[in-house]
């Protein structure tokens, strides 16, 4: 079996299996233990296996055709597992909000509190570990179909961790930081747009990985579709470890809600654009992203699988 591991996916692994609470415990109540984290590599090669082995026992077999679908599912369970942990750490978090409010300085009151903090931040940590073999098990998948797997809804976000515990009132500050800046993280931005139809995934991936060895801390902004070219996009930040903002649509604009957000986009002022042929969305971007003389990269759908560069229209 051949691993698609790499330096830079050892590296996530080894960020997110570190131990960042003394006591671990995800549900209230239960006794804490001090059990280490799983070894990194090992659950890296073992979030690998998960999928490749479906493609494995199946291949030249009556059920080789649904080998991607039942994959797909593997790595779909994974995310809504993320889904929930990352759930019950937000509640965690707003009792952790109450507990402040009501403290009175009582030993009984500090040790509720610790608990509190204690069960929370145990949670973000399950949380990350999660996202990262979520993340891996999607590569995995790409790897074995030539298809960037997707979530049906929501954005895949990771946050970063504390590495130490602090004061309650200082940790949730912390913890709220965190979510913004995975949902608007700071640095230079690429915007991409797409349409909906596209298989050419490598084009794409080569394009991006061009950008990004010459803006090394790139942001990318999509269009936050489920399928096509975002879709592609998704699959490459998650795989590469780029910060990725999903502008979705604001269906209160009606028929305007398109440009509203291609507004938005260039509201950010990017350093450079990728935008592919798809509706008139596409179109009106790549206008405006020529009319503010933004460096760009257009792809026509004729360019798939031709070995082409970007063409001067879309």
């Amino acid at each position: 079996m051949t691993y698609t591991t790499s330096s830079t996916s050892h590296d996530r692994f080894a960020q997110a299996f570190t131990e960042t609470v003394d006591q671990y415990r995800i549900i209230p109540g239960e006794d804490p233990t001090d059990a280490p984290m799983p070894d990194p590599v090992a659950v890296e090669h073992a979030t690998e296996m998960l999928v490749r082995t479906i493609f494995d026992v199946l291949q030249d077999t009556r059920l080789e055709s649904i080998a991607d679908r039942i994959a797909w599912g593997v790595v779909h369970s994974l995310h809504k597992v993320t889904q929930q942990i990352d759930g019950q750490a937000d509640k965690a978090a707003m009792s952790v909000k109450a507990l402040i409010r009501q403290a009175d300085g009582s030993e009984v009151g500090t040790r509720e509190l610790e608990e509190a903090q204690q069960l929370c931040q145990s949670l973000d940590e399950t949380r990350d570990a999660l996202a990262c073999m979520r993340d891996h098990a999607a590569a995995t998948y790409l790897a074995e179909t030539g298809k960037p797997w997707a979530a049906p809804q929501a954005s895949l976000t990771s946050s970063k961790r504390t590495a130490s515990v602090v004061a309650a009132t200082d940790f949730l500050a912390a913890r709220r930081q965190r979510k913004i800046d995975a949902h608007a993280p700071q640095g230079p931005v690429v915007i991409f747009s797409g349409g909906q139809v596209w298989e050419d995934h490598r084009l794409l991936y080569d394009r991006l990985d061009a950008i990004r060895a010459s803006v090394p801390g790139m942001i990318l902004a999509t269009t936050a579709q489920d399928k096509g070219c975002d879709a592609i996009a998704a699959a490459w930040a998650a795989r590469s470890g780029c910060k990725l903002i999903a502008f979705t649509l604001n269906r209160r604009l009606g028929n305007r809600a398109g440009f509203a957000r291609n507004e938005q986009l260039l509201g950010l002022r990017p350093v450079e654009a990728i935008v592919c042929e798809g509706s008139g969305l596409q179109s009106h971007l790549a206008r405006e992203v020529r009319k503010q003389g933004i460096p760009a990269h257009f792809f026509r759908l004729a360019d798939q699988n031709s070995g082409q560069g970007p063409k001067g229209a879309v």
